[in-house]
């Protein structure tokens, strides 16, 4: 386990540039190159900045400094009337609807179909990532490479037929119907662990098949454990996934009560009678469905990169 564990740090430790190699004296090539990548950058999250913008500001006077870089006669009423604090009269004078966008329900929605999803697809993906890479049976690559070919398969062929399948059996309108057609596994999840099951050294399993471990509690007690770190990763990516799907919600349980954040978004806005949107509400309920993704990739942006650099060199 540790050996396996250290070659993880080693590989990630040795694609890192040292502090030397950094460091350079300046030249046009590379100064042009960090003003491409600071002028990237800020095309990136100027869109991120517009949102903070927007929700600070009050939407009675939007529309009368729209080119204002700042927000305009600052408030917090958009959160107020997102987190259902504000009363009618209070809403309409922001040029708020008066609606309401249950987003703590929502919230809740989105923390359990998520965590659901990502669940299922992060066990049976690793069940199937060590088949394909660990067991050896006949056609194990030919059906590895077909199977593949479904992360060519664009989701919205297969979003009909789905359909057709949770009316049948009775499921719309559940949480059932959002997360079974993404609970078993996905090809990603498959093909990520599998560049990483790839580079465990034969030996170690050897060892544990000698002291009478089978498939599964090689699997269990020796694969799983020395896989922790890009299992966490591919966990991450997965919930970040699941937490923006939004057709398939809309398609299956577009309901009050199973309504996931990204739909009660898309009802927020159009409960406009005016015909104009609530434009500060709608990007103070879109910061507070994002937040809880932007720190969770906050906080593990690192171990993501390194783990998706360490699979992608194997």
């Amino acid at each position: 386990m540790a050996t396996t564990a250290t070659t993880f740090d080693e590989a990630v430790a040795v694609s890192k540039p040292t502090g030397g190699a950094r460091r350079g004296r300046p030249n046009p090539g590379r100064v042009l190159a960090w003003t491409a990548l600071g002028l990237i950058m800020a095309a990136t999250l100027f869109p991120f900045y517009w949102m903070l913008r927007t929700a600070f500001s009050n939407g009675a006077y939007l529309a009368t400094e729209p080119a204002n870089l700042l927000p305009v006669e600052t408030t917090w009423g958009a959160f107020e009337r997102v987190l259902g604090l504000a009363t009618t009269e209070e809403a309409q004078a922001q040029a708020g609807s008066g609606a309401s966008v249950s987003i703590f329900r929502a919230l809740l929605n989105s923390v359990l179909v998520a965590s659901l999803i990502t669940a299922g697809q992060v066990f049976f993906g690793a069940m199937a990532a060590y088949a394909f890479s660990r067991l050896r049976w006949p056609g194990r690559n030919t059906v590895f490479f077909i199977f593949l070919t479904a992360l060519m398969v664009p989701p919205i062929f297969t979003q009909l037929p789905n359909f057709l399948l949770m009316r049948d059996l009775g499921l719309l309108s559940s949480y059932t119907a959002i997360v079974l057609p993404f609970f078993f596994m996905t090809p990603f999840a498959i093909f990520f662990l599998r560049q990483f099951f790839l580079g465990i050294p034969r030996e170690v399993e050897e060892a544990a098949r000698l002291d009478g471990a089978g498939a599964v509690g090689r699997f269990f007690r020796v694969i799983l454990p020395m896989a922790s770190g890009p299992l966490v990763t591919l966990t991450i990516l997965q919930y970040i996934q699941a937490w923006g799907e939004y057709l398939w919600p809309l398609l299956v349980a577009s309901d009050r009560d199973h309504r996931v954040l990204t739909v009660a978004l898309a009802v927020f806005r159009s409960q406009t009678p005016q015909g104009a949107p609530d434009w500060a509400g709608l990007m103070a309920a879109t910061l507070l469905a994002a937040l809880p993704v932007v720190i969770l990739f906050a906080v593990f942006s690192r171990k993501i990169v390194n783990s998706i650099g360490f699979s992608g060199i194997k």
